[in-house]
């Protein structure tokens, strides 16, 4: 028989469009000889809905858009489908009339098939960490008393698992137990870096553990600051990679599962790092602006590599005809900042404009001269600078309705190196979750694959020297970052244990990193809880981000 995994690009509450998402998907997989198509974890409503599930509507809309989706679904004779979606027990009239309060709400998935739903399993394991919340808005298929659901298609006995189901034995064991012949498991499973071989690995034990070769349907596209990745996949008995979906496109994954057990497809290669982080950075600003219904993007254009990295990733994500950039010179601005940043605009062929800053920064030093006299200029004077940016940016971004993109990293949000309502001011921040170092390895990473530039011709798109050059703010005369911060080799090491491995300041010292360094950065971390509570939302891409997995205190006492 031939199976059809759909990995396609969900918008979260628009239950219509999703809906015919996987109607075009059934329509493609019935005419391929499909007999099951496996959607992706809440495909109908897309993921996560967080609280849109708390809201009686929402959830009377889910029932009926499933059985609408059902009954369209018909006239694909012999092709069964699965598909994801929130689901409360009880028939139309209980969802409408029964107290919300007392009514529990499942991570579910349904069998459609003649125009009806067949069977309905509720996802078991409830994950809670990182980006994942589902114990808020989810009882588990335990608490329903619910045991394995196993359907047959084709005469082929499927057991139904969601996502974190299929990292524990039992929900498998189970489906084994119930009959099963095969997994078939829907995923929505948040990306980061090198997450497709994590997931597979796990996928393999599960298969050697239970003995069942694995369907694995993933969502692919943008959510907010989540990116999926789709590369769904299927692992034969013995847990070999028997087909695996391009990462982050849209389609179908085929696979042909013969009576022996052999299992036939197309196995696409993994990516390499820099080409998953530059392709999570795309599809993420491309899903942003495009679900929200931003006409185009404004960047600030500094000629330093932050901005310059921001302006190529959102030509990749929209062209170079929706993309705007604006240089907004100070006294301190380097000369070579002006020539690399208008170079850079002409090689992608986006919008240039330069407005100067110094009447603006003039009349703010005039206005405070009073209140500041007999005081040295310091990071007051700095951030005015910043600000008056910041006020320029979001004047454009109000009149023409284009949305800014901040150019702030994450080494710059993790110690404050940042300004409120300067630099930090935008609608999405783009690299909040890439390291300093990373951002010079993807800009060169750029620099290696073949680009077209607006002239026609063939080449790097990132002048030379703004990887080069010493990074610097030029918000006073000869500033470079290394004035207030360590080296980014080293300020990105200690974030890296600090941060996302959680490692103690003992244990990073241990580790041979300067007990003044360690001192230092983890202050600053510390200490910026503030801003970064109020930086835009942005795309993560490692496995613990400044954002929905990183809840810290503002207030705190506790350092160690």
């Amino acid at each position: 028989m031939r199976i059809a995994l759909a990995q396609f690009n969900a918008t979260v509450g628009d239950l219509a469009g999703n809906a015919l998402r996987i109607v075009d998907c059934a329509r493609q997989a019935h005419a391929a000889g499909a007999s099951l198509l496996v959607t992706p974890e809440l495909a109908l409503t897309g993921y996560p809905p967080e609280d849109l599930l708390l809201r009686p509507a929402f959830m009377m809309a889910c029932a009926d858009a499933l059985g609408e989706l059902a009954v369209a679904l018909a006239q694909f004779a012999g092709l069964s489908v699965v598909v994801g979606h929130p689901h409360q027990w009880g028939d139309r009239g209980d969802v409408r009339t029964k107290s919300h309060a007392v009514q529990q709400r499942f991570n579910a998935a349904s069998v459609l098939v003649a125009g009806a739903v067949s069977a309905t399993y509720c996802k078991r394991e409830l994950p809670n960490y990182q980006v994942f919340d589902e114990r808020r808005y989810f009882a588990s298929g335990r608490d329903a008393g619910q045991g394995a659901v196993v359907f047959t298609v084709a005469g082929r006995r499927f057991g139904l698992l969601i996502c974190e189901d299929a990292w524990f034995d039992e929900p498998a064991q189970a489906a084994r137990a119930a009959g099963a012949e095969m997994l078939c498991v829907l995923n929505a499973s948040p990306f980061h870096l090198d997450k497709s071989g994590e997931r597979e690995d796990r996928m393999v034990r599960r298969v050697q553990s239970c003995g069942l070769p694995l369907l694995y349907a993933h969502l692919v596209g943008g959510q907010d600051e989540v990116v999926f990745d789709g590369a769904s996949f299927a692992l034969d008995a013995q847990g070999r990679v028997a087909a695996r979906g391009a990462s982050f496109e849209e389609g179908l994954v085929m696979v042909d599962w013969h009576a022996d057990g052999t299992m036939i497809g197309t196995v696409q290669p993994v990516p390499e790092v820099e080409a998953q982080a530059w392709s999570a950075l795309v599809t993420g600003v491309r899903d942003y602006v495009g679900k929200n219904g931003f006409p185009g993007i404004i960047i600030g254009l500094s000629g330093g590599v932050d901005s310059a990295l921001v302006l190529a990733i959102a030509v990749d994500a929209l062209g170079a005809d929706r993309v705007r950039t604006v240089m907004m010179p100070s006294p301190y601005t380097a000369d070579i900042s002006w020539i690399d940043a208008r170079e850079m605009a002409q090689r992608l062929g986006v919008r240039y404009d330069e407005i100067a800053i110094l009447p603006m920064f003039e009349a703010f030093r005039g206005s405070l001269a009073a209140e500041f006299a007999g005081l040295a200029e310091d990071a007051t004077e700095e951030n005015i600078q910043a600000r008056i940016r910041g006020t320029l940016l979001m004047a454009l971004s109000n009149k023409f309705g284009s949305i800014v993109l901040t150019t702030g990293n994450k080494s710059e949000m993790a110690t404050g190196y940042c300004t409120l309502y300067g630099d930090m001011a935008g609608g999405f921040a783009v690299i909040k979750d890439v390291a300093k170092t990373l951002v010079y390895r993807l800009c060169e990473w750029k620099n290696r694959q073949p680009s077209r530039r607006a002239d026609g011709s063939i080449g790097p798109v990132i002048p030379e020297r703004i990887i080069t050059r010493p990074p610097s703010a030029e918000l006073r005369p000869d500033q470079t970052d290394q004035d207030s911060l360590p080296p980014y080799e080293v300020l990105d090491g200690i974030l890296a244990r600090y941060m996302e491995e959680d490692q103690s300041i003992a244990e990073i010292v241990a580790a041979g990193y300067a007990s003044a360094d360690v001192e230092r950065v983890t202050r600053l971390i510390k200490i910026n809880e503030y801003k970064r509570r109020q930086s835009p939302v942005g795309i993560r891409i490692t496995h613990r981000a400044f954002g929905r997995d990183w809840r810290y205190p503002i207030t705190s006492k506790f350092r160690a």
